[in-house]
C-alpha cells in the first residue's frame, strides 16, 4: 500500500445514517481509549496546546499544530486498530494530514458559503444515533464523554463540521453520480475479459459463409463481403435466427443458427476469443477461419470472471419496546433484560413475549422479522444481530426505533439472481464513479481556495 492510498484508506469521511440525506450509510468510527465508538475527525478532548501555533491559512482561517496533532493521534490510532502495516514517517503523516485539514476547511467554508447548514436539530440526533451505537442513553453518553475528557460543545462542534462535510458531498458529488446499463455491462466485460474458461458458459448463434478450398481471391472477396453484410444487419436489429437460416452454411442453420448452452471448453478457441468480452445481444465478426467466414451472437453467457455474488441472508426475530412518557429507555431495557432471563430460564417463550409485549407490527408474528439481507436494518441493529449466533439472544440494544430484544433464528447462503447481480455490480461502480468525482471535486475546491503554508506542523 503506497503513502497515498493509506492516507486514502484513513481518510475521515464520516457518514452518520441520521437524516434522510445520510440515511442508511454506516458510520466511519474511531474507538477512544476508554472504549467509545465516535465518528471519526470527532473527540478531540482538551489535549495540551504548548506546542500550538499556525502552521496554515486557508481563506484567512487558521489550521493550527494542535489540529494537526490531533488528528493525527486518531489517524495513527486507526493504523494500530486496523493492523496496517507499511505507514509513512510521522513526519510524512502529518504532511499529509495537514493536507487533508486544509482541504476539509476549504469544503467546509464553500459548503457554508454555498448556504448549507446543520441545525442544533440534527446535531441532537446524529449525537442519540451515536449514543445508540454505543449502547447507551444521550445522558449516559455524554457523562462518559465528560469521563474521557472530550469537551461535549467541542464535540457537538466537529460533528457539526463532519455532518456539514457529508452534506455537501452528497449535494455536490453523490447525487451527481450517474450509473447506466451500460457502465455495468463495461464493468461485467472488463472482469468476464480475465476470465477462467472452465466456469464459463456460452449460449451462442452461429452464421458460417463458407469459403472452399483453393478459392480464388475474387471469391474470398465475395464470400466477406456476404459475412459482413449479415454482421451488419444483425447488428442494426434484424432477426438473427432469419439471417442463419437464410445465409449459413453450417448444420445448425434450421434451428436458427443456435448452438445452445456449451461450456467454454467445448467451443472453438477462436468462438470463445472473439466473444468472451460480449455481453449478451452483442454480435462478433465476421472473421476467418478454416472454413469460412462467422459472424457470431451471443445470446446469453453464466459463469466467468465475474466476482461470486452470494448473500448471506438472516432469519431474525426481534422484541421492540418504544421509550416514552410512560416508559424511559432505561425501563426498557430493563424490561427486555428480564424477558431474556425468562426465555433463557425456560419460563417464557420468545415468541409469546413477542406477541404480548412487542411495540411494532411484527408482534402477531412472534417478533419474525423474516429473511434479511444486509442492509436492510439500521446500522445499530445490524451490528448486534452479526455478533449472534442461530439460536442466541442478544442483550436489550439500542437504536432510533427504541430498545430491542434480538434472536438470529437461522443463516444460509445463498446466489443472487441476475437482478440482484446486477444492482450489487451497480453499487461497486457508482462507489468507483463516486470516489473519482469526489477527488476531482476536492481538487478543484482545493484550487480555488488561497492556502498560505506558514511552518512545518511538529507532531
Amino acid at each position: 500500500m503506497t503513502e497515498r492510498s493509506l492516507l486514502s484508506t484513513l481518510t475521515l469521511l464520516v457518514a452518520l445514517s441520521c437524516t434522510a440525506a445520510l440515511a442508511q450509510v454506516p458510520a466511519a468510527t474511531q474507538r477512544t481509549p476508554g472504549g467509545l465508538s465516535l465518528p471519526e475527525g470527532t473527540g478531540s478532548g482538551n489535549s495540551n496546546r504548548t506546542a500550538d501555533f499556525i502552521v496554515a491559512l486557508v481563506n484567512s482561517e487558521p489550521v493550527t499544530n494542535h489540529d494537526v496533532r490531533v488528528r493525527l493521534r486518531q489517524v495513527e490510532q486507526n493504523i494500530a486498530q486496523r493492523g496496517i502495516a507499511g505507514a509513512p514517517p510521522r513526519d510524512e503523516l502529518a504532511r499529509q494530514v495537514l493536507e487533508q485539514l486544509i482541504n476539509e476547511r476549504a469544503q467546509i467554508q464553500h459548503a457554508s458559503q454555498s448556504g448549507l447548514r446543520v441545525n442544533d436539530q440534527e446535531i441532537d440526533q446524529a449525537e442519540q444515533n451515536i449514543a445508540a451505537q454505543n449502547q447507551m442513553s444521550q445522558d449516559e453518553f455524554r457523562r462518559r464523554l465528560a469521563a474521557e475528557g472530550i469537551d461535549v460543545s467541542r464535540f457537538r462542534s466537529e460533528l457539526r463540521q463532519q455532518l456539514l462535510l457529508q452534506r455537501v458531498r452528497e449535494r455536490e458529488v453523490n447525487s451527481t453520480v450517474r450509473v447506466t446499463d451500460a457502465d455495468i455491462d463495461d464493468y461485467i466485460r472488463e472482469q468476464q475479459g480475465g476470465s477462467d474458461l472452465a466456469n464459463l458458459e456460452l449460449n451462442l448463434s452461429h452464421v458460417l459463409v463458407s469459403v472452399p478450398e483453393n478459392a480464388s481471391a475474387a471469391l474470398v472477396a465475395e464470400r466477406q463481403a456476404r459475412a459482413q453484410r449479415v454482421a451488419e444487419r444483425a447488428r442494426a436489429g434484424e432477426d438473427f435466427a432469419t439471417l442463419a437460416r437464410e445465409f449459413s452454411d453450417a448444420p445448425e442453420r434450421v434451428n436458427g443458427g443456435q448452438f445452445g448452452w456449451r461450456a467454454a471448453t467445448r467451443l472453438p478457441d477462436v468462438f470463445v476469443s472473439q466473444t468472451r468480452a460480449l455481453a449478451p445481444g452483442e454480435i462478433a465478426g465476421p472473421f476467418r477461419s478454416l472454413a469460412g467466414f462467422h459472424v457470431l451472437k451471443v445470446n446469453d453467457r453464466r459463469g466467468g470472471g465475474l466476482p461470486a455474488m452470494n448473500v448471506t441472508q438472516t432469519r431474525v426475530s426481534h422484541i421492540l419496546l418504544r421509550p416514552g412518557p410512560q416508559l424511559t429507555e432505561q425501563d426498557a431495557q430493563a424490561r427486555l433484560a428480564q424477558y431474556r432471563q425468562q426465555i433463557v430460564g425456560g419460563q417464557a417463550t420468545f415468541e409469546n413475549l413477542a406477541r404480548e409485549h412487542s411495540q411494532d407490527g411484527s408482534a402477531a408474528g412472534g417478533g419474525n422479522l423474516g429473511w434479511s439481507v444486509p442492509g436492510m436494518f439500521v446500522p445499530e441493529f445490524e451490528q448486534a444481530m452479526a455478533k449472534l449466533q442461530p439460536g442466541e439472544i442478544s442483550e436489550p440494544v439500542v437504536s432510533r426505533f427504541g430498545v430491542h430484544l434480538i434472536r438470529v433464528d437461522e443463516r444460509r447462503t445463498v446466489p443472487l439472481n441476475e437482478r440482484d447481480q446486477r444492482e450489487r455490480i451497480r453499487g461497486l461502480v457508482r462507489e468507483e464513479k463516486a470516489q473519482e468525482a469526489l477527488a476531482l471535486w476536492a481538487r478543484d475546491i482545493r484550487a480555488r481556495a488561497f492556502v498560505e503554508i506558514r511552518e512545518a506542523p511538529q507532531p
